[in-house]
This record gives structure tokens, C-alpha cells and sequence, in this order.
């Protein structure tokens, strides 16, 4: 019943694509791969199924983690003039934190009802009382990374990162001075740095006059007012980002920064 239930959440997800279904995607999608080892490893009898839904469960874990599905969620509730660009995930967060809170989302939702329908009912209902809680903190905390984008509105750019700032912030076309790729070893002077740790796919917003953001601090309430000339980003699919920001009048240098080429005359 309850590897149907996931099966069934996984092609809601895809059939209607929203931010809380890449959530379940990502938690999901890598839990059945753990499941079809578990079940081949423990004598499933038919080799060539075991084998079968390790490979099929694998593929879509892959696809799951995939930047054009995180993009395909965020625009299934973005308003229709505006385009949502899903920023990169911290890498550190892949060393630990990021694996630790999808098995605590998954086996806090599951321990419980496997212990009852096990007939240790004493036990699963501590697991429900204790776990429940604790799974839904960590989907939480997982979902905030599927909210994390460069949403280009007619009004110009909107960071949206609670991870890294208090509110979302938008910066208008008239004050962006420029929008353009940054290499990965390029110096970051006096810009903000909003990627906590990711690279590829950095980007640069750099303004006419600093604007004023609040970043998120753990140490003091309400954040951290910091004003800056320039804030960079790491977002999936930049070149693609670009050209469309271009089409919306913002001024951009769209170029492959590693090449070394003029800015775009688009500018």
C-alpha cells in the first residue's frame, strides 16, 4: 500500500507539476531505490525483476534531481508573465544535511504504519507520535530548497531564496546596470554572494545605485540589513535565462563567460 501511495504521489507530481511535488519527487525518488536493493538483496525471487527495479528506480531518481524538472515545477504556479529559473543547490548540503533530511522525511512517515501493520502496534505508535512531527520539519526544510529561484516579472528580476535573504527581492529594470555570466574563478569585488558555495551557472546583477537586502541570520533576529552594489547567483539553465531576460528588455551580456567573447549587441 504504501510503495502504491508513493507511485501514485510521484505521477500526481508529474501530471500536475508543482514546487511541493518536486519536494516529494526528491525524497521519494531515492527512498525506492534504497527499497529495490533492500527487496533484491533479500532474496527477491526473480533475478531480472530485482535487477529491473533497481535500473527503473535509479532512472528516476536521476531524472528527479534533473534542473528541467525543478524548472518544470516552478513555473506550474509562476502567474503567466513571468518565467521562474531555479537557483543551485548549495553542493555542501549534498555531503550530509541534504541526504540525513530526505531519510528523516521518508522514515519518519513510514516507520510508524510498517511497525503497526508488523503487529507492534505499542511501538508504532510511538514511532507515529515521534516521527510524524519530525518528518514534516524536514520535508519543510526540503521544500525550501524546491522555492529557490531568479524569476524574471515585467518589472524586471526577483531573487527569490529564503535560505539566503528574509523577503523575496526585486530589482527593477530601470536600476539593473547589467545581467551577465560570471566565470567560476572570476573576482567577486564588491558583490553580494547569495550561492553559498555553487558555481555553476553563476550569474551577476549588478545595479546602478546599492540596493538595500535583509539576509538571513541565524544569530540575529530579523535578519541582516546589507546593502550592495551587485549580488551573485548560481541558477540552472543561464544561457537560456539570459536570452529570455533579454527579450524583456533587461540589459544584458549574453555570452559564455569562459569564452571570453564581447558582450551580445542585444544589450
Amino acid at each position: 500500500v504504501l510503495g502504491w501511495t508513493a507511485w501514485g504521489l510521484g505521477l500526481l507530481a508529474c501530471v500536475a507539476p508543482r514546487p511541493v511535488g518536486l519536494t516529494m519527487l526528491r525524497a521519494v525518488a531515492p527512498a525506492a531505490v534504497v527499497a529495490s536493493v533492500a527487496a533484491a538483496v533479500s532474496g527477491h525471487p526473480s533475478t531480472l525483476a530485482s535487477a529491473g527495479g533497481i535500473v527503473a528506480t535509479l532512472a528516476a531518481a536521476v531524472l528527479a534531481a534533473d534542473p528541467t524538472v525543478a524548472e518544470w515545477t516552478a513555473n506550474g504556479t509562476a502567474y503567466p508573465d513571468e518565467d521562474r529559473y531555479p537557483l543551485r543547490v548549495p553542493p555542501g548540503l549534498f555531503l550530509g544535511p541534504l541526504p540525513l533530511a530526505r531519510i528523516v522525511a521518508v522514515a519518519g512517515f513510514l516507520t510508524g504504519p510498517l511497525l503497526v501493520a508488523d503487529g507492534q502496534t505499542l511501538w508504532g505508535i510511538v514511532a507515529v507520535v515521534v516521527g510524524f512531527p519530525v518528518a514534516v520539519f524536514a520535508a519543510g526544510v526540503l521544500h525550501r530548497l524546491s522555492q529557490r529561484w531568479l524569476v524574471l516579472v515585467p518589472a524586471g528580476v526577483v531573487v527569490v531564496d529564503r535560505m539566503a535573504l528574509i523577503d523575496n527581492v526585486l530589482f527593477t529594470r530601470d536600476h539593473v546596470e547589467i545581467l551577465r555570466g560570471v566565470a567560476v574563478d572570476e573576482p567577486r569585488d564588491e558583490s553580494l554572494d547569495l550561492r553559498m558555495g555553487a558555481t555553476i551557472g553563476s550569474v551577476l546583477i549588478a545595479f546602478d545605485e546599492p540596493a538595500e537586502l535583509t539576509r538571513g541570520s541565524y544569530s540575529q533576529r530579523g535578519g541582516q540589513t546589507v546593502r550592495a552594489a551587485a549580488v551573485l547567483v548560481a541558477v540552472a539553465h543561464r544561457q537560456a535565462m539570459l536570452e529570455a531576460a533579454s527579450r524583456r528588455r533587461v540589459r544584458v551580456e549574453v555570452r559564455d563567460p569562459h569564452r571570453g567573447t564581447g558582450p551580445d549587441p542585444r544589450r
